[in-house]
Formats: C-alpha cells, sequence, structure tokens
C-alpha cells in the first residue's frame, strides 16, 4: 500500500509494567473505532430500501426496474469485499475504514440532493455500484483489527459483540425516516407519504455518515505492535491449535493468501456456498419488506419503518445469543450453530409468508399497526426472522477468520463476503423483484424459502466437515 493507507510500523516494546492497562485500554478504543464505525456504514448500505415504495408510488420505476438497480449494490460489494479485503489485510485500518465510509456517505447524498443521481436507471445502477464499492471497504478492516487485538478463545463472544454494530446502524435509516416524516408533517400540516420524502430516506443517512467518519479515524489503531504491545496471543497465553509465529506475525505475500490459505482451503468453500443462501434470505426480507408490507398487508410509512427498524433491533440479542451458544454451549462448533439457527430461521419465513392480510372491509376498524392482529403478527414474525438470521450471518464471518492466519483473515472473510453478495443480494434484490413482478408475492417467496432449505443443506455438510477439519488439526498439533 501507498502514503497514508501503509501499515504502521512496529515499534519497541513500551515497558512491561504498562503493557497490561495500556492493552486493556487500547482494545476497548479500538473496538469503539470498529463498532462505531461499521455501524455507520449501515446508515448507507441499504437505505435505498426505504426509498423504494417512494419511487414506486411517484411512478418513476417498477418493481422489476428497481431490483436491477438494486442489484448493482450487491454485484459491487461482492466484488469490492474481496478485492478490499486483500488490500485491507496490507493497510491501516485506521485510514481504511473511515475513508470508504466517507465515499459511501457521499453517494447516498448526491443521490438524495441532485436530481440528476437519479434521473434514469443507467445513472441510478451506476450510483448504487459505486455505493456498494465504498460499502466493501468496511468489513475487511475490521474483521483484521478484531484478530489482532483479541484472542481465538475470546472470538466468538466479542465478533457476536462487534456484529450487532451493522444492526444497531441499520436501525437508523428507519428512525430517519420517521423524522424525515414528522419533519415534513410540520412544514406541509399532513401525513407524510412514502413518495413524499424517499429523497431524505437517502440524504439524511448519507450526511450522517460522512460525519461519522471524522471521530472514528481519530480513535482507531492499527495492530498491538505499532502501539508498542506484543502479539495478542503471547499477551493473553492463548495460541490456536495450528498456530506458527513466522505465519500468523509476520506479512504474507498476495500469492500465499490467495492461493494458499483461500482457494486451497476447502471448508472455507463450504461455508461460502452457504452464505449465498443465508444473505438470500438476510436481503431477501430487508429489501423487499417496505414494498411487500405496502401493497400486501396494508402497512403505512410508519408502519413499515417501524417494521424494517425493529427487524434490524432484533438482530441484536439474536446474535449475541447465536455467538455464547457456538462459544460456551457448542464449544467453537460455528457449523452446528449456523444449521440449528438456518432451520429456525427457514421457518419464520413460511409463517411471515403464510400470515393472511388484513380484509380490506377491517381496514378501517384499525387505527395503527400495532391495533391491527393481523399486521402485528406481521410485525412479530419479520422481527423473530431478524432474530434469528444474523446469527448464521455472523457465524460464517467469524469461521472464515479463524480458518486463515491473521495476515489472511480479512481476505478468507471477503472471500466468503464475495459469494453471499454476489450470488445472496444480487439474487435478493433481481430474482426476488422479477420473482414477484412476473409470479405475485407468492413467486418472491417461493425463491426464499427455498434458498433457506439450500442453505441449511449446506451447513450441515459444513458441520460434518468441521469435524473432520478440528480432528485433523488434533493429529497434527497435538492438544495444547
Amino acid at each position: 500500500m501507498f502514503g497514508p493507507f501503509k501499515p504502521a510500523p512496529h515499534i519497541a516494546e513500551l515497558p512491561a509494567e504498562k503493557i497490561d492497562s495500556t492493552y486493556r485500554r487500547l482494545r476497548w478504543q479500538v473496538f469503539a473505532g470498529i463498532f462505531f464505525g461499521y455501524a455507520a456504514y449501515y446508515f448507507v448500505r441499504a437505505n435505498f430500501d426505504l426509498a423504494q415504495p417512494g419511487l414506486i408510488q411517484a411512478g418513476l420505476y417498477t418493481k422489476a426496474e428497481l431490483g436491477v438497480i438494486g442489484s448493482a449494490a450487491g454485484l459491487a460489494y461482492g466484488l469490492s469485499k474481496f478485492v478490499m479485503a486483500g488490500m485491507s489485510d496490507r493497510s491501516n485500518p485506521r485510514v481504511f475504514l473511515p475513508f470508504g465510509l466517507l465515499l459511501s456517505g457521499l453517494c447516498m447524498t448526491l443521490m438524495g440532493l441532485f436530481p440528476w443521481a437519479t434521473s434514469g436507471i443507467a445513472i441510478m445502477w451506476a450510483m448504487i455500484f459505486l455505493n456498494g464499492w465504498f460499502q466493501g471497504m468496511g468489513w475487511p478492516p475490521c474483521g483484521r483489527t478484531m484478530v489482532h487485538w483479541w484472542s481465538k478463545s475470546e472470538r466468538g463472544t466479542i465478533v457476536s459483540i462487534w456484529n450487532t454494530a451493522h444492526n444497531i446502524g441499520g436501525m437508523m435509516p428507519g428512525a430517519m425516516v420517521l423524522l424525515a416524516s414528522a419533519v415534513f408533517f410540520s412544514t406541509h400540516g399532513i401525513e407524510a407519504q412514502a413518495k413524499d420524502i424517499w429523497q431524505q430516506s437517502l440524504y439524511y443517512p448519507g450526511i450522517a455518515a460522512m460525519i461519522c467518519a471524522i471521530p472514528v479515524y481519530f480513535v482507531m489503531r492499527d495492530t498491538p505492535q505499532s502501539c508498542g504491545l506484543p502479539s495478542i496471543e503471547k499477551w493473553r497465553n492463548d495460541y490456536p491449535d495450528d498456530y506458527n509465529e513466522k505465519t500468523y506475525e509476520n506479512d504474507l505475500s498476495t500469492k500465499e493468501i490467495f492461493v494458499t490459505y483461500v482457494l486451497k482451503n476447502k471448508l472455507l468453500w463450504y461455508i461460502a456456498l452457504a452464505n449465498v443462501f443465508v444473505y438470500l434470505i438476510r436481503y431477501g426480507v430487508l429489501k423487499w419488506s417496505p414494498v411487500y408490507l405496502s401493497e400486501v398487508k396494508h402497512f403505512n410509512i410508519k408502519g413499515t419503518a417501524w417494521a424494517y427498524t425493529i427487524y434490524e433491533l432484533a438482530a441484536v440479542p439474536g446474535t449475541l445469543l447465536c455467538g455464547w451458544v457456538s462459544d460456551k454451549v457448542f464449544k467453537g462448533k460455528r457449523g452446528l450453530t449456523g444449521f440449528i439457527f438456518m432451520i429456525l430461521t427457514t421457518a419464520a419465513v413460511v409463517a411471515y409468508w403464510m400470515n393472511p392480510a388484513t380484509p380490506e372491509a377491517e381496514l378501517a376498524n384499525y387505527s395503527a399497526w400495532y391495533q391491527n392482529p393481523y399486521q402485528l403478527t406481521d410485525f412479530i414474525l419479520m422481527t423473530l426472522i431478524g432474530f434469528l438470521i444474523y446469527g448464521p450471518v455472523m457465524l460464517i464471518g467469524l469461521h472464515a477468520l479463524e480458518l486463515a492466519p491473521k495476515k489472511a483473515a480479512g481476505t478468507a472473510a471477503g472471500f466468503t463476503g464475495l459469494f453471499g453478495y454476489l450470488g445472496g443480494t444480487v439474487s435478493a434484490s433481481a430474482v426476488i423483484g422479477w420473482a414477484a413482478q412476473h409470479y405475485g408475492w407468492d413467486g418472491g417467496f417461493y425463491v426464499m424459502i427455498g434458498g433457506g432449505i439450500l442453505a441449511v443443506l449446506l451447513l450441515l455438510i459444513v458441520m460434518v466437515e468441521e469435524g473432520k477439519h478440528k480432528a485433523k488439526l488434533g493429529d497434527t498439533y497435538g492438544t495444547k
């Protein structure tokens, strides 16, 4: 890397009496940087979904057209997450993380404030693609940071806590839509419709993301060694079974990272394939719920904003539970934990689909969604899906980090993200949008439920192969 993106050099180790206190302080300072920095990425990750009902109501675009436009995000992010992961493994996360956030926020701000940026399918596709590309600068430096500052035995818990950042951040676009609705009411005296505030759904989060990039830079740090500290394994006396100081602490060549530790890693390929279908459900529900709830379930803009927001909020306890279960109950068996959570997730999606819409003759009987038993059930089921789906999302990323040395961890995680976003997110946008347009919403749910079944089957394979992998490590390295 070059200029400010170059990794911070190692410096002389601090006096022994200062190491413990400095390590504890900097670990939580760095954690604040990656947590709030990554949360801010989600201000502008999927806020376009909340603008979609307004674009449809205004007659500007159809569902199929928005599906094509939305596919740019998954395509760009999947490619970028892999490319940027390779760059991130050889760069300084203190600069890399906030720089991508600044550029991503700028894209959404331009789309919301300047009419030319939303004046045609090609232009919107290009803007969403650019935003998705810059989004790829978020996850890799965070993953790189975590494997350098937390050791393996504590990583399941810490990664699950950090992983809730995207749910905290993902709630904010919905909250900003509610704010925009309130502002519209205060200036116009009437309740906002989706077509009235779709621009605010874009530029409110965009401006907020750019502002957040500033403090993230000031609290972030590179590796412990760049701060005068020993490696995390040495400090905690917590070495993985296959630990080798040269491999774990020295920089690796691009060929070693991509070929030796990624492309030749069979278990990494299995979890990457599973990630396609995990992401299909994650983004299938997230991307299309505002339109589905509006068109089929008769939710107003406030109801869809609340459902979208709580979907993300529910993921926080669900992810924490999943991380705790994988560490404490299943003793690091990420495949088994993901297998169980995906069975439950697929069942919840089926229930969400089967719940009937409010009969139109009864709509006038309810003044708010929470008073309507049909809509309240939809809200609960969507919350349950959010509670369940983000656990497998987190576990696949964590599993990838643990299947490669620290200097290749970002690339390994980026590899699984490449599959998740190119396969899962593009399908969630384009395929589900096409199916819903031509075969009704039943067609869209057939795609998601089929994806859930395939995810369960692939995670079953991961569970079996994971056991073989651990047994092989035990035979090779012995028990520590």
